[in-house]
């Protein structure tokens, strides 16, 4: 593994309020040591696997690198090693916050006719299985960076659950079941996929049943004793290369993209809510959008309206079109297009679009604003989001028993990646992310368009809240392609604004308003709001069983810290001894 990491320069925590500058600075926090251990992931074996770290004496990252292991096994739809991701980290001994972006990387011969065909883009389904969807994995490098960094156990102590569970087998869960029960996605059509779970009679495996794998088991073993330079160089990259350049529509990744792959240690982007200070991912994460959404919401009195008044959800989902309009225009990898992020965050631009928010009142579809430009040359493109996710990827929180803490979003964007294996994991379609027009209709280039080297544009913004004394109050994320920001701005409302519990936040109907569509968990929903929302003229889609799994820790006014996990997947809270 490289001992040091890419930084970006360009990037800064962003923070208005001069009584909250300096929340990404080295302050020591005064009550690190006595913290309670809590690990929530989507899956029941995988937050033991955390938290059985932490009892050994781990930190949160040591913990984080067993979560991600084990995920990749159990819930291998939704993560893995053969995937990206990105986390926001607190170190409780300096009050400092910091980013790590271990998002996938195209190869360097990638052009912005990747997934077009005589000019047209191909279809999603013919492009989410091809050999060309994939990019170089970096959630096992930023992991291992981080751990370099924030690590206390030794590396190869790390694995011995996820080697034992792939061994002996592990119980197939009722989500997991779910998906092997379904055809629906073009990766169920894989030869990979049907093999690696195929029954012996012609079907494939269900819930209940054992699924063993000794491949993976063998993968992580050499990880373990190697290290992350396992996904830089060696026979393991030499397999992702191999199948990917297999048909259909073979890519083009090549041992020197492997090679050159950093995962970024990076300053949040932070910025002021009301008494507190939420932090997250830098561009191509778009932990800047989710905060302009709250700095939206910042100038109604949400806490006085509550969660039962149709004005704070009417101010919610005018929030989320001006988040999303310009979300969708200006955020891509700032290291090939210049991204105004202090700009979208601005307070006089912030002020200029709440000023069309009228709560009660539903807006048309709006266009994305100006915000406030360091350069003249920032690319002014409508670049529309190609993320199509219906389950590739999981979010998971940790805090340490020394007062540390992780948030951290995973994927292999669409469900099962493309559906190729190397090694026991699933490769991802991360790729897909990017716009599949490199132009738009008037001509001009998309920001998110496929560019060599270049890192997809991200909905994955994994929150880290603080207060004004710099420690911790909240870790908020959600996996669900780009309706992550609708599902994190509303827990984050929920929880700071409403004074629920993430628990009962994260139950709270999922509102996603993009545009002009209005997509609503009506069941889930007060039905006298639903029907104040209706009288104030928004056409509402009903919708149930949102792809979201939000899960988070809370400060609580005593000053304990408990957990939430979303009830519409699989994830349980573990809570350990101070």
């Amino acid at each position: 593994m490289q001992s040091h990491l890419s930084r970006r320069t360009a990037l800064t925590c962003v923070v208005a309020l001069s009584l909250l500058t300096g929340a990404c600075a080295h302050r020591p926090a005064t009550d690190a040591a006595k913290a309670t251990p809590i690990v929530v992931a989507a899956n029941p074996l995988a937050s033991k696997a955390g938290m059985d770290i932490l009892k050994s004496g781990g930190t949160a990252i040591d913990a984080a690198v067993a979560v991600q292991a084990t995920l990749g096994l159990v819930e291998p739809q939704s993560s893995g090693l053969g995937g990206g991701a990105f986390m926001t980290y607190y170190d409780a001994a300096t009050g400092r916050v910091i980013a790590y972006d271990g998002r996938e990387v195209a190869p360097a011969s990638a052009k912005g006719d990747l997934f077009l065909r005589d000019g047209q883009p191909l279809s999603y389904a013919e492009a989410v299985t091809s050999g060309r969807a994939t990019g170089v994995p970096g959630a096992v490098l930023m992991l291992a960076a981080a751990h370099k960094d924030h690590g206390k156990l030794p590396w190869h102590d790390l694995f011995g659950s996820s080697i034992t569970l792939a061994e002996t087998g592990f119980t197939i869960s009722p989500r997991l079941g779910n998906y092997l029960k379904s055809e629906r996605f073009p990766q169920s059509k894989t030869e990979d996929y049907r093999t690696y779970w195929g029954n012996g009679q012609g079907g494939l495996k269900t819930t209940g049943d054992i699924q063993t794998n000794p491949a993976y088991a063998e993968t992580l073993k050499t990880l373990a004793e190697d290290g992350a330079a396992i996904f830089q160089s060696g026979p393991l990259v030499d397999q992702i290369i191999a199948r990917t350049h297999q048909g259909p529509l073979p890519g083009d990744l090549q041992p020197s993209d492997f090679a050159n792959y950093r995962p970024l240690e990076q300053a949040p982007v932070c910025g002021p809510y009301r008494v507190y200070i939420v932090c997250a991912p830098p561009p191509p994460s778009s932990g800047v959008s989710l905060i302009q959404g709250l700095q939206l919401l910042e100038r109604f009195p949400m806490a006085a309206w509550g969660k039962d008044d149709a004005r704070g959800w009417s101010a919610l989902i005018e929030a989320e079109k001006l988040m999303y309009a310009d979300r969708d225009q200006y955020v891509a990898d700032p290291a090939f297009v210049r991204v105004p992020t202090e700009g979208l965050i601005d307070p006089a631009y912030v002020a200029e679009r709440a000023a069309m928010i009228t709560p009660g009142t539903p807006s048309p579809a709006p266009k994305a604003g100006t915000p406030p430009l360091k350069d003249e040359d920032v690319i002014v493109v409508m670049a529309p989001d190609n993320t199509h996710e219906p389950a590739g990827t999981s979010h998971f929180v940790i805090m340490d028993a020394y007062g540390n803490a992780v948030s951290m979003t995973t994927t292999v964007e669409s469900v099962f990646g493309t559906g190729r294996m190397v090694g026991g994991f699933f490769l991802n379609n991360q790729l897909t992310d990017f716009s599949f027009s490199p132009v738009m209709a008037d001509g001009q280039k998309a920001a998110n368009a496929v560019e060599g080297g270049k890192r997809p544009r991200s909905s994955m913004s994994p929150v880290i809240v603080l207060d004004k004394d710099r420690k911790v109050v909240a870790l908020i994320g959600s996996p669900g392609g780009s309706n992550i920001l609708g599902y994190n701005l509303k827990t984050l409302v929920a929880t700071l604004d409403w004074g629920m519990t993430v628990q009962d936040a994260a139950a709270l109907p999922n509102v996603i308003a993009r545009g002009d569509s209005l997509r609503i968990e009506t069941g889930r929903m007060n039905p006298e709001v639903v029907t104040a929302l209706t009288n104030m003229g928004y056409t509402i889609t009903p919708s149930a069983g949102e792809e979201s799994g939000i899960h988070g820790i809370m400060r609580a006014p005593d000053g304990t810290f408990d957990g939430g996990a979303d009830p519409r997947r699989e994830g349980v809270v573990l809570k350990g001894q101070p």
